[in-house]
């Protein structure tokens, strides 16, 4: 019997290379793994989020665990298995300007901040983050949102949200001081750039995440791996097939880092090093139950923020066999 072919639309990370080159494969499937950014374009295009949740295209898709929990609640015809392969600190994510006078979170009360959407994972945690870290509550913030929503959302009342013009560009806008701070996924070019007028919200980022994981126990997930449920319900065992094949694969990645010059970065060993004497042998954990804390805990931020349309169990939202 021919295996089946099947569509999986990824980011270039170096957890995927083993799936784009062949490496590792899933066992029954003929796998068309195809490069398809988010908010950069790869070379299959990009708006891989909105391509699978509005039309279907791909059979296995890299998706937002926040608007997959959306589509979810929806009853949208998707199942997600538990691999995570985007995982992001919030806290690293923040950005302010320098003249907008905040010196720590509990002054971005009241403050012009930017987001990707509403529902964009990154901008779900950070709110939430910034709500039970450090007791700012994200109703007393003015949000910015310079994109539409991957699934269509209905604002809470009483929460200050607006949607910017075409052409406006949200990082500009922070470094001309018209938004006082901005958290989204990727840092924006007028960050990059360095020397500006912006800079991150904590001095020292890193220990805040440091700290932040020995209290809460966990890298918090970004994506899930979702599929078609049309797919998924014909071909059950597809579920530990590709299960299996990211398994593979990020092990595979792991012996990347066996050589002290595989990656450009002069100290990449040391640093690999010492990210794992901070967070363990696997910050990167597949499965339900090394993931169900920091599942439930965004379950909640989601509803707290009205988007899932009801409460999931975790075993609600994901296929595992």
């Amino acid at each position: 019997m021919a295996d089946l072919t099947l569509t999986m639309a990824l980011s270039h990370y170096d957890r995927h290379m083993p799936l784009f080159d062949g490496s590792v494969t899933a066992e029954g499937v003929d796998l068309q793994v195809l490069e398809v950014g988010q908010s950069h374009p790869l070379k299959h295009g990009q708006d891989r989020h909105e391509r699978m949740l509005q039309k279907s295209e791909f059979d296995i898709c890299e998706l937002s665990l926040s608007s997959y929990l959306i589509a979810k609640s929806r009853g949208m015809p998707f199942t997600a298995i538990p691999v995570f392969p985007r995982r992001l600190f919030s806290l690293s994510q923040m950005w302010v300007n320098v003249n907008a006078g905040i010196k720590t979170p509990k002054d971005l009360v009241g403050k012009k901040v930017g987001l990707s959407t509403f529902q964009t994972t990154l901008s779900v945690l950070a709110k939430g983050d910034l709500q039970s870290e450090y007791n700012v509550p994200w109703r007393d913030i003015d949000w910015y949102i310079s994109k539409d929503e991957a699934v269509p959302l209905k604002p809470l009342a009483g929460v200050k949200m607006q949607l910017l013009k075409k052409g406006q560009k949200i990082g500009a806008m922070l470094a001309a001081g018209e938004i006082d701070a901005l958290m989204v996924p990727h840092p924006p070019e007028e960050a990059l750039r360095g020397g500006g007028s912006v800079r991150r919200l904590f001095a020292d980022p890193k220990a805040e995440e440091a700290s932040y994981f020995r209290k809460n126990g966990y890298f918090p997930i970004m994506h899930v791996v979702a599929f078609k449920d049309e797919v998924l319900n014909k071909n059950p065992w597809l579920a530990k097939s590709i299960t299996g094949a990211f398994d593979r694969a990020k092990a595979a990645c792991l012996e990347y880092y066996d050589d002290p010059n595989w990656s450009r970065f002069v100290w990449g060993r040391h640093l690999f090093e010492e990210e794992r004497a901070a967070f363990g042998d696997d910050p990167w954990p597949h499965g339900i139950a090394k993931n169900r804390a920091n599942l439930e805990r965004f379950v909640g931020y989601s509803l707290d923020q009205g988007l899932m349309e009801k409460r999931l169990t975790v075993e609600e939202l994901f296929f595992e066999k």
